[in-house]
């Protein structure tokens, strides 16, 4: 299996104007009207989040990037051969996607993944509202998701033996404290220098994502975006601050989907014929109190909240 990135998130929300408000006031989208509900532009692509209309707020699917017609059959005929449950997308789910072609399918945690074969797009030049110059996205995808794995060796093998990410670190987060119980965080990689594009948390989470992360350009941009989040009200769930993996310094808010967007700048890019895995004890290197926004709700505890 050969993704090259991560293409898109498809969101459910009962709200698509709260959605049009958050991401273009706060986050600097571009939102725009679609067949069957709202895309968000970060480039010159027709959308990177695309928001359905649902009866919920979550997180709905991870659209994973195939570059090439042979490289997309191959990944079919690698899903049949692993014996994976694999749907066609309907008409209407290609228009919201605005993809060429499209498969689904189920990992052992529940969560749905798409296969995506190509972008359809006018190529119109992105503006944004908030005035964002733009998003780092290009052959790396769009940013990165946070999971959620309760069955979490099951799912780790299958992103690995059957979709084909590698590991670029993990953690282990212990929320009771040294005695308690262990749960693991495990970044990965795709076809791309980014140093993860996917990350399983070995636990529940309802909104069915921990987190997104987008990344700017510069860390004004960051900065500018945080004031924006502060004038519209939204709430904060982690401080400013630089991870220990990624080396990414950005903040977190929530969105109305009932999960966090991680907003930062400066991801480490990995050459990974020379990289070796690791295990990081630290979240960051400075800042990120987590406790301002997930440990302040025991409905909505981030895993890295009482590891930080």
């Amino acid at each position: 299996m050969e993704i090259a990135a991560l293409a898109y998130s498809v969101i459910s929300a009962t709200d698509l104007a709260a959605w049009e408000r958050f991401g273009e006031d706060v986050a600097g989208f571009s939102a725009h009207p679609v067949p069957g509900g709202l895309a968000l532009r970060m480039d010159e692509r027709a959308g990177r989040l695309f928001i359905r209309h649902d009866r919920q707020d979550r997180y709905f699917a991870s659209g994973w990037e195939i570059r090439t017609e042979a490289q997309f059959a191959a990944g079919l005929a690698e899903l049949k051969r692993k014996g994976v449950a694999c749907h066609p997308a309907t008409a209407e789910e290609r228009a919201l996607r605005h993809a060429v072609d499209m498969v689904w399918f189920l990992d052992p945690s529940g969560n749905r993944h798409e296969l995506v074969l190509g972008y359809t797009s006018h190529f119109d030049r992105f503006v944004s509202p908030a005035g964002v110059p733009g998003f780092v996205t290009g052959d790396m995808g769009y940013g990165h998701v946070v999971l959620p794995a309760p069955n979490f060796a099951e799912t780790r093998a299958f992103m690995i033996d059957v979709l084909g990410f590698g590991m670029a670190d993990f953690m282990i987060h212990r929320p009771q404290g040294v005695e308690g119980p262990e749960q693991r965080i495990e970044f990965m990689h795709c076809g791309n220098a980014r140093h993860h594009s996917l990350a399983l948390f070995e636990g529940e989470v309802p909104a069915g994502c921990v987190h997104l992360m987008v990344e700017v350009p510069t860390m004004d941009e960051v900065g500018h975006a945080m004031d924006r989040a502060r004038a519209a009200g939204t709430r904060m769930m982690a401080t400013l601050g630089k991870h220990t993996n990624d080396h990414m310094t950005s903040f977190y808010m929530a969105t109305p989907g009932g999960f966090a967007l991680e907003y930062g700048f400066g991801g480490r890019m990995i050459d990974w014929d020379r990289h070796t895995v690791f295990e990081s004890t630290s979240v960051s290197l400075w800042g990120h109190d987590f406790s301002i926004g997930f440990g302040a709700d025991e409905h909505q505890q981030h895993p890295m909240a009482s590891a930080a």
